[in-house]
């Protein structure tokens, strides 16, 4: 079994504490993929019917430096040295799920994308047209849904709304990386990603700026609520559990995410979130054997 769910320190975010409880009980090790990700491993060799993990975090979160309103259109012959680089190779070239289809690039036209204005104001737009053309729709869509069945229903979840930005920016030639995390939610403004699961958004680099969040389930730039797992060139290299089993099983998986501050000083309070608990649930029942275990980001 591997398991993504320890958040990241690095950018604006540090991880201070991270605890994995597994039932039955494993003593997980684990190992910094090509991403650095930390990924956790465990093997459970005893019959069992159920598998809990329990993950939980104590994660600081800065607010991230604040962007300019526009970049000069000078700002596309640094998208286009980048491009020509091979530091950001993996993430500015098609993946398994973020990849040009027809219904793609006929979406792209429909919505205006190109290089007509600079970089940061394309990608703050499209952010938005993307959660004003998509409706929120759990469920509507697979784990491994290609982008085709988000475009031409209009719904999906965070995950479909991700590769969908990821393709046509990418279309653009700039780096984009999918970002699997958690979502810190909002009290009093409507929220459009599910409460207690896990989130998704994306990364663009910008050069001088680096990556830059963008969130288009909730249409916003990624701030101090936005909490990073595990980055890849899409959900394909990020899901937060994947394993094998033996046996004539297969699972049923119920998700639980909650996040809140901790209990620091008032006037360090905004800039503390903690991962109370985000805890996984397997529960075998008989059918033929299943090799991955997934959730859709939701």
């Amino acid at each position: 079994m591997e398991v993504r769910m320890r958040p990241r320190s690095d950018g604006n975010q540090r991880c201070l504490k991270f605890d994995l409880h597994v039932a039955p009980r494993a003593k997980p090790s684990s190992y910094k993929d090509h991403n650095a990700n930390t990924v956790h491993y465990f093997d459970v060799p005893a019959p069992h019917n159920k598998l809990t993990l329990v993950a939980e975090s104590v994660v600081e979160v800065d607010a991230p430096e604040a962007l300019p309103a526009a970049l000069p259109m000078t700002a596309w012959d640094e998208v286009d040295e980048v491009f020509e680089g091979a530091e950001h190779w993996e993430m500015q070239n098609p993946s398994q799920f973020a990849k040009p289809t027809a219904l793609l690039l006929d979406l792209a036209a429909e919505l205006g994308v190109d290089r007509r204005e600079d970089p940061l104001t394309v990608l703050r737009g499209l952010n938005g047209e993307l959660f004003r053309t998509f409706a929120y729709s759990p469920k509507h869509t697979r784990v491994d849904s290609p982008i085709d069945d988000a475009i031409r229903s209009r719904k999906g979840v965070c995950q479909d709304y991700t590769h969908v930005m990821i393709a046509l920016v990418r279309n653009l030639g700039i780096p984009c990386r999918y970002v699997s995390g958690y979502l810190f939610p909002r009290t009093k403004l409507e929220e459009r990603s599910a409460l207690g699961a896990t989130h998704a958004w994306l990364e663009a680099y910008l050069h001088g700026f680096g990556w830059i969040g963008f969130d288009p389930t909730n249409n916003e730039l990624c701030g101090n609520r936005h909490i990073r797992t595990a980055v890849g060139t899409d959900y394909a290299d990020v899901p937060p559990t994947r394993g094998v089993f033996k046996g004539c099983a297969s699972s049923v998986l119920s998700v639980a995410v909650s996040v809140q501050p901790t209990d620091t000083p008032a006037h360090e309070k905004d800039d503390f979130i903690m991962v109370a608990a985000a805890t996984k649930d397997v529960q075998e029942v008989a059918t033929p054997a299943w090799d991955a275990m997934q959730q859709q980001q939701q």
